[in-house]
């Protein structure tokens, strides 16, 4: 059986580039070009819909970047095209990422209007210091208005991103971030160790961060709280109230199929006899330039599978199945099984009835499972 599809929608484009991002954006020097960008986000959806044979959207996520930098209308043009073109799953989800500094009163009303029913609003932390170290253009005043603006269009299945590991934090300043967090009531909330990324301005000039058991604090507190207050994590960075688990991270990491589509996209389509992952040029006036069906496309190798199948499915706390692992890949169990007998043997992979997961040990040290899963 093909996996179910999804739609990942690049939009580019910030106020300002914040120091620890190492995601493909780039700072607005000029007007946005949204009707120019728009018109080829349609032709790139047009050249790769023969590749969803058929297959309805399971999800849709527009993100970048800041896609809030575009208005309703533009939004609701390509979801309208999406819809005609390939069609929605009953019940679609359409997430969009928004920044709370560029929301202005009413707008996520219209953004609902328009066919968004899920947002993704980037708070990273509450401490108006730790903010301004960030780089971050918005106050938390401003986030906690765009939930208040949520929750009054509608929209209250929305996710907080949040930050923890941020220079000089302590466990005390975590904790009060995630409690304000909860405050306002999200259906989601993901949170992210601070990483130094290379090429980003905090790799050139590192803050200091908190020493190891200072993060495990957080961790262990971070979710006490998240269970008291009727979460639950279902993937290592992921908690979500009941019913509420991101159906479009989900496809990701079960391997699912998924077109990209804008500046340096990525995407991940499954034939008859191959899988192929898919990119768009990086660099926006190359994408706008580009005809979009020269993306670059590169078929994974058999042997890469068990990788590249570990990547996404290790992430799930309640890890995966055998027969997903074979639907997905074509590749018998025997190969797995293989391939994860030292992470086995070093207690950071379980064998569970009909599949396998990551340990408690496992979910905090993926990248030690995935090593062991490289071809030589």
């Amino acid at each position: 059986m093909m996996p179910p599809l999804a739609l990942y929608a690049h939009f580019p484009w910030c106020v300002q580039k914040c120091p620890y991002c190492d995601f493909n954006s780039y700072t607005l020097r000029e007007a946005l070009p949204e009707q120019r960008y728009v018109d080829v986000l349609l032709a790139d959806l047009d050249a790769q819909a023969p590749l969803a044979a058929g297959r309805p959207l399971l999800s849709i996520f527009l993100g970048g970047g800041t896609p809030s930098l575009f208005s309703p209308a533009a939004i609701a043009r390509l979801l309208g095209h999406a819809r005609v073109t390939l069609g929605f799953d009953p019940a679609v989800e359409v997430t969009l990422e928004a920044n709370p500094g560029t929301i202005e009163r009413g707008r996520f009303a219209e953004y609902r209007a328009a066919g968004v029913n899920r947002v993704s609003l980037g708070a990273q932390t509450f401490d108006e210091a730790q903010l301004r170290k960030l780089g971050r253009i918005h106050s938390a005043d401003e986030t906690r208005r765009a939930a208040e603006e949520l929750h009054a269009a509608g929209l209250a299945n929305f996710n907080l991103d949040l930050m923890y590991a941020l220079p000089g934090q302590t466990a005390e300043g975590a904790l009060a971030d995630l409690q304000a967090a909860l405050a306002l009531e999200p259906a989601h909330v993901s949170q992210y160790h601070l990483t130094i990324e290379p090429g980003t301005l905090f790799a050139a000039a590192p803050p200091t961060q908190p020493a190891d058991d200072v993060v495990e604090d957080m961790l262990e507190r971070s979710l006490h709280a998240l269970r008291a207050a009727g979460f639950e994590q279902y993937e290592v960075s992921g908690y979500a109230r009941a019913g509420r688990r991101c159906l479009h991270n989900l496809n990701y990491w079960t391997f699912g199929d998924y077109l990209g589509i804008g500046a340096g996209a990525h995407g991940k389509i499954s034939g008859r006899d191959s899988i192929v992952r898919t990119q768009q040029p990086r660099e926006p006036r190359r994408y706008l330039a580009a005809d979009p069906r020269t993306q670059v496309r590169k078929e994974i190798a058999r042997e890469d599978l068990p990788f590249e199948f570990s990547m996404n499915g290790f992430r799930l706390v309640e890890g995966f199945g055998d027969a997903l692992f074979t639907g997905r890949t074509g590749l018998g169990i025997e190969v797995l099984e293989a391939a994860l007998e030292p992470q086995v043997a070093r207690g950071l992979v379980e064998r569970v009835p009909g599949g396998w997961r990551a340990s408690p040990q496992g979910l905090r040290f993926l990248n030690e499972i995935l090593v062991g899963l490289i071809p030589a």
